[in-house]
């Protein structure tokens, strides 16, 4: 019986090792090379990102609101992913940099290049990996990170309790369409009236929260309504008012003033799937940014569309800076006159990753603000990062 099980563990160790021997020699070596110093650099660069972005935060609510210390440990492994898709393309760049600048120290790859390898086969496995930390980015950021992000901030809401501000805040909803007609009764020819302002101070637990209206759908009179808070009422598509007053105001300047305890209104569920919006697009996955987009433009609201289509398509580019650093950092350290050491390999490192993400953030605000388009603002860095890669591997090559 023990001969059995000893045989089929060595047939399932086999099957699990026999794809590693289908890949060439060159390729398995220059992948142990690599593989070392990428999963050391993932470590470091994790570990200093929460250091400096979670940890001392979270020591500061310990101390100050009296977080336990449990809820902190649970809150900061719920915020790893989010540091490990920043880690991932840094990890990348410094594991090439160092690898290949070792193997270019050591002439390692000189000799490669006298038995004819050319540069484009010798960085074929550090691209490859590229891909691979590419695609692992993508699906971290799309479906871990808005996952772990919310049990994060759930943890911290359960730990603090009521000091900690959970919800949010300024829900601005604006309508337009056509407005009624005094003489007639029946709605105008023109629907681009603006015809309601919905503003609520904050939405929390699917309730609005000290709510304001402001109603111009009828062409003589003006209303206010404003109350303590407010929910929707999907099987009647109406929202129920409760604690406030209507202010009403005609062409003549004749004011009414009605008090009531609860209010039903007609009105669309807009301001109910706004403030479900998640404030931070870190928090959404591309499923929800599109559904944010497709919210932002019913409202109207330019700055916002700009702004969620930039981060639909950061979504995609930020992926993509491991597949950029990849090339520049196996372009580079395989280039001869490049020493081994370390700290300099670190610190081209920082460098390079500095140039990048200030690049990436100048475009992205260009973005924003309307002056490039979201789709130019998110690729330029990475297609100008993958020329200059390319053009830096021809160089090399013709060399």
């Amino acid at each position: 019986m023990k001969l059995s099980n000893q045989s089929q563990f060595k047939k399932n160790i086999k099957k699990i090792i026999t794809p590693w021997y289908v890949i060439p020699l060159i390729d398995r070596w220059l992948l142990g090379q690599l593989i070392p110093p990428m999963i050391f650099a993932i470590s470091a660069f994790t570990v200093i990102s929460l250091s400096v972005g979670v940890m001392f935060d979270l020591i500061r609510k310990i101390v100050e609101y009296g977080l336990p210390v449990l809820q902190a440990l649970q809150a900061l492994v719920y915020s790893l992913p989010s540091f490990l898709v920043l880690s991932f393309p840094m990890a990348v760049l410094l594991s090439t940099l160092l690898s290949y600048g070792k193997l270019s120290a050591n002439s390692e790859l000189l000799a490669l290049r006298s038995l004819g390898i050319k540069t484009s086969r010798i960085i074929a496995p550090a691209i490859a990996v590229s891909i691979f930390m590419t695609g692992l980015t993508f699906y971290f950021n799309d479906n871990l990170v808005p996952t772990s992000n919310r049990l994060a901030e759930s943890t911290l809401r359960s730990g603090i309790g009521s000091s900690f501000n959970k919800g949010k805040n300024n829900i601005i909803f604006t309508r337009k369409g056509s407005r009624i007609a005094p003489s007639t009764n029946k709605p105008t020819k023109v629907n681009t009236y603006l015809t309601h302002i919905f503003y609520a101070s904050k939405f929390e637990n699917n309730i609005m929260k000290e709510v304001t209206v402001l109603d111009f759908s009828r062409e003589n009179i003006k209303q206010i309504l404003t109350a303590n808070s407010a929910i929707f009422d999907k099987d009647n598509s109406s929202w129920i008012f409760s604690d406030g007053n209507i202010v009403s105001t005609n062409l003549t300047g004749q004011t009414t003033n009605i008090e009531f305890k609860q209010y039903i209104y007609p009105f669309v569920e807009g301001p109910l799937d706004l403030g479900k919006v998640p404030k931070d697009a870190s928090d959404m996955s591309l499923k929800e940014a599109f559904e944010a987009e497709r919210i932002y433009k019913k409202i109207g609201n330019l700055k916002e569309i700009r702004k969620i289509q930039v981060r639909i398509q950061e979504k995609f580019t930020l992926p993509c800076a491991c597949l950029v650093f990849g090339l520049i950092g196996s372009i580079l350290g395989s280039k001869s006159n490049l020493r081994s050491s370390k700290s300099q390999g670190f610190g081209l490192s920082v460098i390079l990753i500095l140039v990048y993400y200030v690049m990436s953030f100048i475009c992205s605000s260009f973005g924003v603000k309307g002056l490039i388009p979201p789709i130019i603002a998110a690729w330029f860095p990475v297609v100008i990062s993958l020329f200059g890669g390319f053009y830096f591997l021809r160089k090399s090559s013709s060399v």
